[in-house]
């Protein structure tokens, strides 16, 4: 049995393949397949663009991918969501899908869009956004360079923005937040149903999940004398509590414990000052709670 999983085509194709590296699955992608090769003989990988695999998955081509929630609530798909993979830097942070006019616009809500034109590439869900305030509106699928069409083109548009920078360098201001999303790992029902494909999704989920909360982070390891532990230890910011082990030799002991990655360089002068010696900095692909 094997289970076909649906690695996201395009901007975060390269993210996820990070990602299951760190989670400890090696995927090989060759600009000529769809396909790619991992070292698991469970799993088969397909490449699939994030807009379209959740249909996929409620269809049971795939059994699970990777995909955005947004692209999920576009494809009003039915499937179950394994994982919320978030992280607040490279390509796994929430992102924002916005009601953006421009600046000079008379429009100050989605109730003053009624017999506007709206471009956006997440059509459906704008619809459906628009419904709940009773407006009708002409909206049209943008196939890229959104942010350019108002006022020409299109009265507003709903567009993807993690900082809003990119819509102030076209003199556009955002009006409303139409949804929130961020990468998940879902599944389709009937593979959810199955024990094995459970199994091995739940597993895969403690691992990514293990491999986002090691993202930023460090392992630190060090020597210290009993004299000058408590002063080291009050250096030290940890995840939880430092752990702190004799040594065979004496009175030394060893630490160890995690650290964000940006704190580390000025802690570990602070350290040395302490009476730490033997410092070690490691990186980490995984912390399991």
């Amino acid at each position: 049995m094997k289970l076909k999983l649906g690695i996201p085509k395009g901007s975060l194709e390269n993210a996820t393949v990070d990602l299951f590296r760190k989670a400890g699955f090696n995927i090989t992608i060759s600009s000529r397949s769809y396909f790619p090769a991992i070292d698991d003989p469970e799993i088969e990988c397909m490449l699939i663009r994030a807009q379209e695999m959740a249909r996929y998955v409620e269809d049971g081509v795939l059994d699970a991918g990777l995909t955005g929630y947004d692209w999920v609530v576009e494809n009003d798909a039915d499937v179950v969501t394994v994982a919320d993979l978030v992280y607040a830097k490279q390509s796994f942070g929430k992102v924002r899908w916005v009601l953006a006019v421009p600046e000079s616009s008379t429009i100050q809500s989605a109730t003053d869009l009624e017999g506007k034109i709206i471009a956006t590439e997440l059509v459906g869900a704008t619809k459906r956004y628009l419904a709940k305030y009773g407006v009708t509106a002409k909206v049209e699928f943008s196939w890229g360079a959104t942010e350019v069409k108002p006022p020409v083109l299109a009265d507003a548009i709903v567009e993807v923005t993690e900082t809003g920078s990119s819509l102030r360098a076209n003199k556009l201001r955002i009006i409303e937040t139409v949804m929130e999303s961020n990468t998940q790992l879902v599944a389709n029902k009937q593979s959810w149903a199955d024990d094995w494909k459970r199994q091995k999704l739940e597993d895969m989920k403690m691992l990514l999940d293990g491999a986002i909360a090691a993202m930023g982070k460090v392992g630190l390891m060090l020597n210290v004398q009993k004299g000058e532990l408590e002063a080291v230890l009050g250096v030290l910011p940890a995840l939880k509590n430092p752990t702190v082990s004799p040594l065979s030799h004496g009175d030394w002991y060893a630490v160890n414990t995690i650290l964000d990655e940006t704190t580390v360089r000025s802690i570990i002068p602070r350290l040395k000052q302490a009476g730490a010696q033997g410092i070690v900095e490691y990186p980490l692909n995984k912390i399991v709670m």
